[in-house]
């Protein structure tokens, strides 16, 4: 025994059996590996479809249009599995259509997708398979912008003007097809219901056609501003004081003033038309002697809004007796003519020469610091006036003048429209009647700034 493995034949059949073993055992991993990664000899085949693969248009952009090619398009990709997975991850092919021709044609053209960077052991279906399309001109072209907007959404008594456009023109680029087409290039501005405020905003520019359809063209720029100045019709009144009641006994109401003696109402102006004067009524029943009282405005349902919701009023009075303010005037019977006084009425008088009436001495009387009050300032906004005060003279005749005070002067300035910044505003004067004025100036300077936020 010992004699037969230690021969040559032995060690020999030893080796081979070693090797036959080693030989199986690599290549049955190797099998393994290549089943566990795909690489059988066998692949199993699949497909895969890929939707929304973004389509690229090769042409000459500076000079020519293509209009007509699907933004995306859909893609079956048959081959094996793991390429599939692998195609459908990464994304990494392109899907095409090639007008980069020199020579091209204009007009309607019927162009097929191509695809390119897909592994070629991949088989590619694209859906669909083509497309019509239309090559143009590439033309440039200047228009001027109009603005619009819907009027029906201005708050109820409001106004708005014409809207300014800021550039005033835009440039349109498209086909030479579309830009003939071109009726209409609005910026419509977007506002919301119950508007009573200026407006400043962006709006998107749009090239329509003559039935209003959205032109497919790149608009440069593509968005203007546009201001949008929205106001409301006012108009200055007469405060009234109507006496209401019946006195205390032994009072008598001389006289009932109000102070300021106008007010300004905002609304539309076919209501402000109806108004002339707005009524303040003054109740007499409990007042005592000479009264200051401080009484609500009442607004009229048609306005929209009063520059002041209340007025100083003052009542002067004077005690009397109660039997002299109850008793009825004595009327003095007239006798009955006689004969004799109807003869005497019967011969006729020279009449006397009437004494022509001497026009009256024009006179006049300056107040000095007569204050200056703004009216309409809106609740976001301080006004402020170069001068609050001002002189002013008036004339008239003389009996006339010794009965005006300067309670009786009224200056205001309406700075209910005006915007930010400083203006020249018309003064607008009260007098009683029966007098003319005149002043140094029948303006004042007026800045508007926005009021202060309290912290």
């Amino acid at each position: 025994m010992d004699k037969f493995t230690n021969s040559a034949w032995f060690m020999r059949i030893v080796a081979f059996a070693l090797a036959a073993l080693l030989f199986i055992s690599i290549n049955f991993e190797m099998e393994s590996d290549k089943k566990s990664l795909g690489l059988s000899t066998a692949p199993e085949i699949s497909t895969e479809t890929i939707e929304n693969v973004p389509v690229e248009v090769y042409y000459d952009r500076e000079n020519l249009v293509v209009s007509g090619v699907p933004e995306t398009v859909d893609v079956t990709l048959k081959g094996a599995k793991s390429l599939l997975i692998n195609a459908k991850n990464q994304r990494d092919f392109k899907v095409y259509v090639d007008l980069s021709d020199p020579a091209i044609s204009m007009g309607d053209r019927t162009v097929t997708f191509k695809i390119s960077d897909l592994n070629e052991k991949l088989v590619a279906t694209i859906d669909p398979e083509y497309a019509e399309v239309n090559v143009q001109e590439r033309v440039t072209k200047e228009f001027s912008v109009e603005a619009e907007y819907n009027s029906s959404l201005l708050e109820e008594g409001y106004t708005a003007g014409q809207p300014t456009v800021s550039p005033k023109t835009v440039k349109i680029t498209g086909a030479k097809d579309a830009i003939e087409q071109i009726s209409y290039v609005k910026a419509n501005l977007e506002i919301s219901k119950g508007l009573n405020e200026t407006v400043n905003s962006k709006a998107t520019v749009k090239a329509l056609d003559r039935d209003l359809n959205k032109l497919d063209v790149t608009i440069e720029p593509s968005s203007v501003a546009v201001s949008l100045k929205v106001s409301i019709p006012s108009k200055t009144v007469s405060i009234a004081p109507k006496q209401t009641g019946k006195a205390k006994d032994g009072i008598r109401i001389t006289s009932i003033s109000v102070d300021p003696k106008e007010v300004t109402l905002f609304g539309s102006e076919t209501s402000l038309e109806k108004i002339d004067e707005i009524n303040l009524p003054v109740n007499i029943s409990k007042i005592d002697g000479d009264t200051e009282l401080e009484l609500d405005l009442n607004k009229p349902d048609s306005v929209q809004k009063m520059s002041l919701g209340k007025a100083q009023v003052k009542i002067r009075t004077e005690k009397v007796d109660v039997d002299e303010e109850n008793a009825e005037p004595v009327v003095e019977e007239e006798e009955p003519e006689t004969e004799q006084k109807q003869e005497e009425q019967v011969v006729e008088e020279k009449p006397e020469p009437e004494e022509e009436d001497e026009p009256a001495a024009i006179e006049s009387k300056t107040f000095n610091n007569i204050q200056i009050v703004p009216v309409g300032i809106r609740d976001d906004q301080d006004a402020e006036l170069e001068s609050d005060v001002t002189s002013i003279t008036l004339l008239g005749e003389a009996d006339d003048l010794k009965k005006i005070t300067k309670d009786d002067i009224n200056l205001t300035v309406d700075v209910s429209n005006l915007d930010e910044g400083t203006h020249d505003v018309d003064l607008a004067v009260t007098v009683p009647e029966g007098v003319e004025w005149e002043l140094d100036s029948k303006t004042v300077s007026v800045t508007i700034t926005p009021k202060d936020e309290e912290t």
